[in-house]
């Protein structure tokens, strides 16, 4: 895979060796991995293989942890607001810390959300770089249903909505701002992710 200079898009998909997708990104960075819930980040990420003290955040695990530390039931409403601040937290303090890669895991549909990334990536002195999961509704929602979390229709179909703009500008060159752009689909998703500097 090629490295997009800056401000440049240049999607590209898993290679057709069977192997992972593979990101080189040298000196202090944040990746962020993004797509529509079910898309397959965590797949992705579940078999990361990566340089030494990379951090990897994770919203779903901080819910899954806050849902262990509550009463059984507690409906995820309850405690969304929570997830979401201990996570954006921690995206902070990891790209203040020392580790060369900090990989970020969140939908990022928004273009709020996304520009937020860039700029602390940016004040951290970080190069923010962007892998795009580019997953149609349908296949995501069967991933989804296949790890047992749905979400509800309304926030989804935000989501979905804001995403088809999203992947459009990926795969035409016009997802600016970030040191490079990636893209891949559920396929590439399942082969994995490694990284290098």
């Amino acid at each position: 895979m090629t490295t997009g200079s800056a401000d440049a898009a240049h999607p590209v998909t898993a290679p057709s060796d069977g192997g992972g997708v593979r990101l080189v990104l040298p000196g202090r960075t944040l990746l962020l991995v993004a797509g529509l819930p079910g898309a397959g980040k965590s797949t992705l990420l579940q078999s990361l293989d990566a340089p030494a003290g990379t951090r990897l955040l994770d919203s779903g695990a901080v819910r899954t942890r806050l849902a262990r530390l509550l009463p059984p039931g507690t409906p995820y409403p309850a405690y969304r607001w929570l997830t979401h601040l201990l996570h954006r937290s921690a995206v902070v303090a990891a790209c203040l810390g020392p580790a060369d890669t900090v990989i970020v895991h969140l939908p990022a549909t928004s273009a709020r959300v996304r520009t937020a990334v860039r700029l602390l990536a940016r004040a951290c002195g970080r190069a923010p770089h962007l892998l795009w999961l580019d997953v149609p509704p349908d296949l995501a929602l069967r991933g989804q249903r296949a790890r047992g979390r749905v979400v509800r229709t309304r926030p989804f179909a935000r989501h979905a909505a804001r995403a088809e703009g999203v992947g459009s500008r990926v795969r035409d060159g016009r997802e600016r701002g970030w040191a490079s752009v990636r893209s891949t689909d559920r396929s590439g998703a399942r082969r994995g992710l490694v990284l290098a500097k």
